[in-house]
């Protein structure tokens, strides 16, 4: 008989792994889920109030900056490299006046003002001092001090060595045109570009300031507008859930924060927006504006000096010449190459916006209410005392010098001196116009944010209160 084989017997089966439980994105139970979205829904608050915070400080900073610190610190630093201007200018006058009193303005007259300058520089330079945040503002500010007093001294010399001289309206003595030129090459070569420095210093300030700022403002937004509607969302999500499960048409406490919610994030987005606007205003129509036509004032009133110095030290008069067109082209450019040229092409053109230089380029601005009659009225008195300095130069060319001086700094029809200070008077306006709304954009930010501080952390409260409200009675029949 054959042997029947049996096959072996099957090892015993490997039991495998236990199936994996994938995990709940929500609890099972009613009151876990319950407790879950409330909890999110404290989080996306705290996210949202969180985010609100830090772009209303944002906004804060940029308006302190621009409308508080370095921005006035940067107008009263142009006020003052006008004033150093002036202070030479009115030196020049007094020294080419003399003693005479016929011209319908005298030396008293022109040292009154040079004292009144002084005075106005050295408390702003003051100011400037104990205003700096860096020290080598300091240091410049108090360097300007010291320039400050060694151009006076020099210019009380000169003021002295004249009135010894007692000599009537025209060029002083060789002495005192040298020390005339000692002070006035101190002031443009040392004290007024330390002052520019200034300026210089603390607009870089607002600039970056500006744009920092406004760029965390507009993050701000966004990050305001995305938490708050995930709060919304958050809040509608437990306002259905509590509906489905307890059959219950509306929850009066979740619909009161989600409607608080709601306003919440909205009011910050608009009032944010606001604040972008204000800090636009107070920089581009404000303070950009302001700094242009001071610096525009500063440089036209050193260019009337120009023309007392080119009368007043002949050797010189060719250089001041040359500087009083830069000078020129500088507040108001139009193509030129000499002086006679410039003031044809000057007159010709009448579009204010086909002009370039400081002036030109304000008048390409978007316009203020007032703004556009005043810079014509600006340009106008700008030609007419263009169409004197013409006039003057010719006279003086032609030997007639005293007739050149009448015209230069006499008070009566077609004299320089009284149509520049009418251009003076008509840019002086001008700023104020922009200084205006520079003052009103810096308010409007400062109440912009006014009591946002009370309102965010009021606000959580009342909406956290409101959640934990509508929630806990649904709690406690789980009880």
């Amino acid at each position: 008989m054959t042997a029947v084989q049996q096959a072996p017997a099957a090892a015993p089966a490997v039991a495998g792994p236990p199936p994996r439980r994938r995990p709940r994105l929500l609890p099972r139970t009613a009151t876990g889920r319950i407790r879950a979205l409330t909890a999110a829904v404290i989080v996306a608050l705290a996210a949202t109030i969180t985010a609100t915070w830090l772009a209303v400080g944002d906004a804060r900073d940029g308006v302190r900056v621009i409308g508080h610190d370095a921005g006035p610190q940067v107008v009263a630093t142009g006020d003052l490299y006008f004033q150093l201007t002036d202070m030479d200018a009115q030196l020049a006058n007094a020294l080419l006046l003399g003693r005479s009193q016929n011209l319908g303005t005298g030396r008293d007259q022109a040292l009154a003002r040079y004292d009144d300058n002084r005075a106005k520089a050295g408390a702003a330079l003051l100011q400037a001092a104990k205003l700096a945040d860096e020290p080598s503002e300091e240091a410049t500010a108090r360097d300007l001090l010291k320039g400050l007093g060694r151009y006076e001294r020099l210019a009380g010399q000169a003021l002295l060595a004249d009135q010894e001289s007692d000599h009537t309206a025209g060029p002083p003595s060789e002495r005192v045109t040298g020390l005339y030129r000692q002070a006035t090459d101190m002031m443009k070569l040392d004290l007024l570009p330390k002052a520019y420095n200034l300026t210089l210093d603390n607009g870089t300030l607002v600039r970056h300031t500006y744009e920092d700022e406004r760029t965390s403002v507009k993050y701000g937004i966004g990050w305001v507008l995305g938490t708050g509607l995930l709060l919304v969302a958050l809040l509608a999500a437990l306002q259905l859930f509590l509906a489905v499960r307890f059959r219950r048409l509306l929850n009066p406490a979740l619909a009161a924060a989600t409607l608080a919610a709601l306003v919440l994030t909205g009011a910050g987005a608009v009032m944010l927006g606001g604040q972008l606007d204000h800090l636009r205003a107070a920089k581009e129509d404000g303070f950009d504006s302001i700094l242009a036509l001071s610096r525009a004032r500063a440089i036209g009133n050193s260019a009337n000096a120009d023309q007392t110095r080119y009368l007043l030290d002949p050797k010189r008069a060719d250089t001041y010449e040359q500087v009083f067109l830069s000078k020129s082209q500088s507040v108001l450019y139009v193509k030129a190459g000499n002086l006679a040229d410039y003031n044809a092409a000057l007159q010709k053109q009448t579009d204010p916006k086909a002009f370039l230089g400081f002036l030109g380029d304000e008048a390409n601005r978007p316009a203020l209410p007032g703004r556009d009659a005043a810079m014509a009225k600006v340009l106008a008195d700008y030609r007419r005392f263009q169409q004197d300095d013409r006039a003057v130069r010719t006279l003086a060319a032609s030997g007639r010098l005293g007739a050149a001086i009448s015209t230069r700094l006499g008070q009566g029809d077609n004299a320089a001196a009284r149509d520049f200070a009418a251009y003076d008077a008509s840019l002086v306006k001008l700023i104020q116009i922009h200084r205006t709304a520079f003052d009103d954009a810096v308010a409007a930010g400062d109440d912009g944010t006014a009591g946002w501080r009370l309102v965010l952390p009021a606000a959580a409260l009342v909406i956290a209160v409101l959640v934990l409200a509508g929630v806990r009675p649904r709690l406690a029949e789980y009880r």
